[in-house]
Parts: structure tokens; C-alpha cells; sequence
């Protein structure tokens, strides 16, 4: 979904919707027992990147192998950026088809979902030096396959294989950043290469690293000897060096470094985050070297004369004043007329608290709104009282406020209530541009008052990392404005960024009309609310995707699950309570995946009370077996024969349900809202740009 669903419709979602409406029943146009019609299928494999990014999983189930494989090689040419919860399924759908050893033609995100039992031994190279080209960040919700890719590329090297050689770091790729400390620091020089991938280090890697170019056997050379040419070539792996490092550097190299690191972050080319620690280290290494440095507390006058407006514009400003000189030498009239200069430079935080201090000297009854829109890097200083003297008017304020990663739980209350007040209003333009998260930091009350057709109009918003209490209102106030769609399919493709909050009652409906729930979706619903529901719910929740509980069984909302489970229903499962033992390659000749189809359990398929059970996304066909993914384990096709026999049903193509006698029926909770309105046009924020990197990283 594009982020204007409802309003105008993207040609991906029309497409998509297309393929749902037309699949929707076995006597839907164009739909046969082998499959979409060949000519109106082949839209997925020939569709450029814009179409392919609107992925959905369900209408991509009904298309047969050779057309799911093309659609596969395609998102790999035009190097489609799919998430999380697309690639997941996607991995299912290929290996029930029996793609996985095509591997070499799919993306390499999409590897890094697949199931590692099914890949050969004599493909673990090839495998794993394609799936360490991929994006880690995205198994966020899947973290035992994130510690099975590391095990397992760990086993094509050998065991036991303590040292890393080049050749091996040339097999890793980015799989490095999730490896120890002690393995970086005793690995071949060339894992420079491997840490520039990762998104961050931690403070053990960090350690590391300082040692590794303490040593001076990089391609740097000892700190000494080092260049300009040769520390830009670090990226952001520049700004973890310590302090201690900087101190070795000559101070012409480390200066020329500084001026064309805080360019770059002008530029928009580094994060606030990464900046700010370059310079923390680097100023701690200079203040170490001065034995003069003034000392705050001490009264000492400015020493390095008065700061003037051209004096902002230097990139080495922040080494010819500290904060304590900053305090000292900044006037009222030129911060008040040089605002916007000042704060272009990465500020430590003990700089941003004297700029604020300042500021409220100047401004004692509140910054006036002109000037708010500079402040976006100050906001999180700022309490709530002190966000009641402001007076905020404009939508632009607002989004200059609230777009960038630093404004906190208070702030954004406080921001969007001060909106409020002044009559503004929540719309879908706005939503869109301060994301997803803002909705987080909400008030019920806030949230309650954003209208239905806004809500629908900014689309999928992503609230995963909202705290529960917030999941539970925004899926009240998604249920109001999606609640009108017009069947199950669509129903659920609207609200599955929402279903964090639903009650048991909701992910019991969807139990009955197997929409094959996505385990990224699966991971950030309520887990008490997921105590509530038995295995067979949750197997027949997950249709086609149940394989996954494998791959994130120690991510709690899984692991509070299974720890109510008895020991035997685990084993069913395939599961242990054990979550430290990781998959590993299989050890086979053969790759072919087991497809032998069983008989899942299937709830009750009437509707809630008042309700028809509506259809599903995937061909509510009559339909007999279910090929789960290759992933899934044995011991679970066992557990899916539990529970009372359903009425006639015919499994194929991947999914299970019962006919509805009255076609497509209405979705839970339907009220008389339409998809109506469009989303207006909103000036940029003001707020810099995040660092562009291949590998995108979480900005929080």
C-alpha cells in the first residue's frame, strides 16, 4: 500500500487490487485451477519498480511457478525495497514452489528469509556470499534466523576457524556485524570493509575496531601516518574512533577531517547521531591536548574574542569555541540573527543546552514560531511547560518540529496539542510527513480526534515500536476508518499495520478467514492478547507462514506464547523451550522441498455474531490441502490434523477456506465510511536529511 490508499489510488495498489478481486473466487475471471490468466499475470514479472514495491502476498499466491519465478527475478533486477513483512511470505511462497536453488537470481534480502535446512551444502557458498549482500536490519523481528544465517556461514568456513582471512571476510559480508568482538579484532585487516555495512557497532565492536587501526595494519597505516584521503574512505566508521586515536593524528589531517566531516553532515549525507559523536571524540581529544582549556565555574572571560556571524560559517567553529567558550562569547543580537547557521553545525549536547539557555533569555515569554522551525535539533530539551509558551499555528511548524528523530514522547504531546488549540487540524498530509511513530507519543484524545477519512488517506503508517496502550487506540481509530472495506481481503491488507492493538475477538475472525498472517505482523500483536488463542488458531493464523515460528521463537511476544505451552505441544511444533540452538545448512545433496500436503485444522468459518463470514484475500475456492513452506517443521503437519473437521474444503495454492454461501461478504466492524478525499501538497521540512546508505539503518 502507497501512502495514499483511499485517496488516489497508486497504479501498484490498483494492480494488486486487481489481482485480489479477480482471485477472489474460482469463477473470477481470468482465474483457472493452474492459475491466473497468463495475460493478465504476466503484469507482476513485466511491471516496473514502482508497481512491484506494492507488493501483497495473497494475490501473489495464485500465481503459478514460472510466473512467480519471473515476478522474483524481476524485484532482484530493478532491485525492488520490499520489507520485512513482504519478503518473509515471499520466502515461503518460493520455496513451496520449490525456487529456493534459483537463489542465485533473488534478491538478497529475500535470501536472508529463506529456510536454511532446505539450502545444499554444496551451495553454502554461493549462498551465503549472495544473502551477506543483504539488509540484516530487516530480520529485526526474526532473531533466531538472524543467529542461524551467522552459525551457518560460520559452518561453510569450517570449524574450529577462529581467524577470519580476507576470503572469508569476502564470504561474510555484511553477516560480520553481528559477529564478537574478539573475531573482529583478530580477522584480517580488510573487515574495514565488512563494518562499513553494519548500521552500528556496539561498544565491545567499537573497542575493537579502535584496536585494529591502533595496531596500524589497516590500509591506514599507524594513527600517525594517517590521511585525509584515507579516514574519508572510513565513512561513518570515522566517527567511532576515540579520542585517544585523534590525539595521535597530525593536527592538519585531523582538522582538514573535521571541516569535511561537518560538510558532509550539512550536506545531509551523515546522521545527527553519527556527527555528534565524531565530534564529542574529536573536541575531548583537542581539550586533552590544551592544558589551558578554561574550566566552566571558573568566571574566566571570553578568550577568543567575541563570536561574529561569519565566524558561524566556518566548518572548525566548534574547535576555536567549546561549549564553555560558546557560553561565554555568544551575544544575544547575533544568535538571534544567526539562528539557523548555529545550529547547521552538530552540537554536542552540553553545546545545545547553553544555545538553549540562551534562547530563553532572549525569548522569556516563549521562542516565537518563526524561529521554531530552526530548533528541530533542541526540541527534546524542551519540557512541556515550556512547549505551552510557544504559539504554533502552521502546519509547517509542526512537521519542522516533529519530522526529525529527536522530539520525545512529551514533546510530540505537547507540539500537536499547542496545534490544536490554535484550531489546527490532524490531517492526512500531516501524518504522512512526521511518520508513523509520531503516533506513538500521541494523547488518546489527540488521536481520537483525527477524522476517519485523514486516517485512510495516509495509509499505512508504521507503529510497531508504539507502546501497547497506544497499539490499542490507534486499531480502534484504524477500525473506524478501514471498517467499511469492501470484503475481508481488503479489510486486512488496510488494518495490518493496526492489528498490534486488535482484541482477541478480531484475530479470531481473521483465524476464520485465513488471510496467512505474516510472521512480522505476527510478532508485534498484543501478547496477551495472543495467550488468548489456541495453536490451532495461531497454525491456522499463519497458514502458509507457520514454518516461521521457527525462525523468531525467542522474540518475546513468540517466546511468552510458547512458555504456555506444555512440553508436548512444543514438540509438536518442532520447537524446544531451548531457543540457543540455531538451523543450520542441511547437509543433503538434494535441495527438493517437502511439499507433502496436509489436512490443517480449520476454525468454525461463521462470522462473528450478525456477521457472514466474508472471504479472504487468498481464492476462498473449495479447497483441500495446504503445501506449507519447506520451512516447516515435521512435527507440526502432525498438530495440524488436531481439532474438529471442517465442513467440504479444498486446499490449494497455498491457502485454506471455507466458500461463502453469500460470495463476498462484509468485513467486521463495517460502517457507512467510504474511501474518499486526497492528500494535499506539504512544503518539506526544514529538518537535514538522513545519511544515505546502501543499507539503510534504523534512525532511532
Amino acid at each position: 500500500m502507497g501512502p495514499r490508499a483511499g485517496a488516489q489510488m497508486s497504479p501498484g495498489l490498483a494492480l494488486l487490487m486487481w489481482l485480489t478481486a479477480h482471485c477472489s473466487c474460482p469463477q473470477a475471471q481470468g482465474f483457472s485451477q493452474g492459475g491466473l490468466d497468463a495475460s493478465r499475470a504476466d503484469l507482476w514479472a513485466s511491471a516496473d519498480t514502482s508497481l512491484l514495491h506494492d507488493f501483497w502476498c495473497q494475490p501473489a499466491s495464485q500465481l503459478p511457478r514460472d510466473q512467480l519465478s519471473a515476478l522474483i527475478r524481476g524485484m532482484a533486477t530493478q532491485q525492488v525495497p520490499l520489507r520485512a513483512w513482504q519478503l518473509s511470505c515471499l520466502a515461503n511462497l518460493a520455496a513451496q514452489h520449490g525456487l529456493q536453488d534459483d537463489f542465485e537470481l533473488h534478491p538478497p534480502n529475500l535470501l536472508l528469509f529463506y529456510n536454511l535446512t532446505q539450502v545444499r551444502e554444496a551451495d553454502c557458498w554461493a549462498f551465503t556470499r549472495r544473502a551477506a549482500q543483504g539488509d540484516m536490519e530487516l530480520l529485526a523481528n526474526l532473531p533466531d534466523q538472524r543467529v542461524a544465517l551467522r552459525h551457518a556461514a560460520l559452518a561453510c568456513l569450517g570449524a574450529p576457524h577462529p581467524w577470519l582471512s580476507a576470503s572469508d571476510l569476502l564470504l561474510l559480508g555484511v553477516l560480520v556485524c553481528d559477529m564478537d568482538a574478539s573475531r573482529i579484532e583478530a580477522a584480517d585487516p580488510r573487515v574495514l570493509e565488512n563494518l562499513q555495512r553494519c548500521c552500528r557497532l556496539t561498544a565491545t565492536q567499537q573497542a575493537a575496531l579502535n584496536t585494529l587501526l591502533a595496531g596500524g595494519k589497516t590500509v591506514l597505516g599507524p594513527p600517525g601516518s594517517w590521511n585525509l584521503e584515507g579516514l574519508r574512505a572510513l565513512g561513518s566508521l570515522a566517527t567511532y574512533i576515540s579520542s585517544s586515536l585523534w590525539m595521535q593524528v597530525q593536527e592538519a589531517v585531523g582538522l582538514a577531517f573535521f571541516s569535511s566531516t561537518v560538510a558532509t553532515y550539512q550536506a545531509g549525507r551523515l546522521s545527527q547521531r553519527d556527527a555528534r559523536r565524531f565530534v564529542t571524540g574529536f573536541l575531548e581529544a583537542k581539550a586533552a591536548s590544551v592544558s589551558s582549556r578554561p574550566k566552566r565555574g571558573t568566571g574566566r572571560p571570553c578568550i577568543h574574542g567575541d563570536i561574529t556571524a561569519a565566524m558561524l560559517h566556518d566548518n572548525l567553529f566548534l574547535v576555536h569555541y567549546d561549549c564553555v567558550q560558546l557560553e561565554s562569547c555568544l551575544g544575544s543580537r547575533v544568535l538571534k540573527a544567526n539562528l539557523d547557521p548555529l545550529l547547521q553545525h552538530p552540537l554536542p549536547v552540553e553545546c545545545q543546552r547553553v544555545i538553549k539557555a540562551k534562547l530563553a533569555q532572549v525569548y522569556p515569554h516563549g521562542v516565537p514560531e518563526d524561529q521554531l522551525r530552526l530548533i528541530t535539533s533542541l526540541v527534546y530539551l524542551y519540557s512541556r511547560s515550556e512547549i505551552g509558551q510557544w504559539n504554533i499555528t502552521s502546519r509547517d511548524t509542526v512537521v519542522a518540529l516533529l519530522a526529525s528523530d529527536v522530539a520525545l514522547e512529551n514533546q510530540t504531546e505537547a507540539v500537536l496539542q499547542k496545534y490544536l488549540d490554535h484550531n489546527g487540524t490532524i490531517t492526512s498530509t500531516l501524518l504522512m510527513a512526521i511518520g508513523g511513530s509520531r503516533l506513538c507519543w500521541m494523547s488518546a484524545r489527540q488521536v481520537q480526534a483525527i477524522r476517519p477519512t485523514e486516517f485512510r488517506q495516509a495509509g499505512a503508517l508504521d507503529i510497531s515500536s508504539c507502546p501497547q496502550s497506544r497499539k490499542d487506540a490507534l486499531y480502534t481509530k484504524a477500525r473506524e476508518a478501514f471498517g467499511s472495506a469492501r470484503n475481508t481481503a481488503n479489510y486486512y491488507r488496510l488494518m495490518r499495520p493496526y492489528l498490534g492493538g486488535a482484541p482477541v475477538e478480531e484475530l479470531r475472525y481473521l483465524v476464520q478467514a485465513n488471510v496467512s498472517m505474516d510472521i512480522d505482523t505476527f510478532t508485534n500483536l498484543n501478547p496477551r492478547v495472543l495467550q488468548s488463542l489456541s495453536v490451532g488458531n495461531v497454525t491456522t493464523l499463519l497458514g502458509q507462514n507457520v514454518g516461521d515460528l521457527q525462525k523468531a521463537r525467542s522474540h518475546p511476544t513468540i517466546s511468552s506464547w510458547l512458555r504456555s505451552l506444555n512440553t508436548s505441544v512444543l514438540g509438536e511444533l518442532g520447537l524446544d523451550r531451548d531457543t540457543a540452538g540455531p538451523t543450520s545448512l542441511a547437509r543433503s545433496s538434494t535441495g527438493a522441498p517437502n511439499t507433502t500436503p496436509c489436512a490443517p485444522h480449520l476454525a468454525p468459518t461463521s462470522g462473528q455474531p450478525g456477521n457472514k463470514a466474508p472471504t479472504s484475500g487468498s481464492p476462498p475456492a473449495h479447497l483441500r490441502y495446504l503445501p506449507l513452506a519447506v520451512a516447516l517443521p515435521s512435527g507440526l503437519l502432525g498438530l495440524l490434523y488436531w481439532g474438529t473437521p471442517g465442513p467440504s474444503q479444498d486446499c490449494s495454492w497455498g491457502a485454506c477456506t471455507k466458500a461463502s454461501k453469500g460470495g463476498t461478504g462484509p468485513a467486521p466492524h463495517a460502517g457507512k465510511l467510504g474511501l474518499e478525499g486526497g492528500a494535499g501538497h506539504l512544503p518539506r521540512p526544514r529538518g537535514r536529511l538522513q545519511a544515505q546508505r546502501t543499507w539503510p539503518c534504523p534512525t532511532s
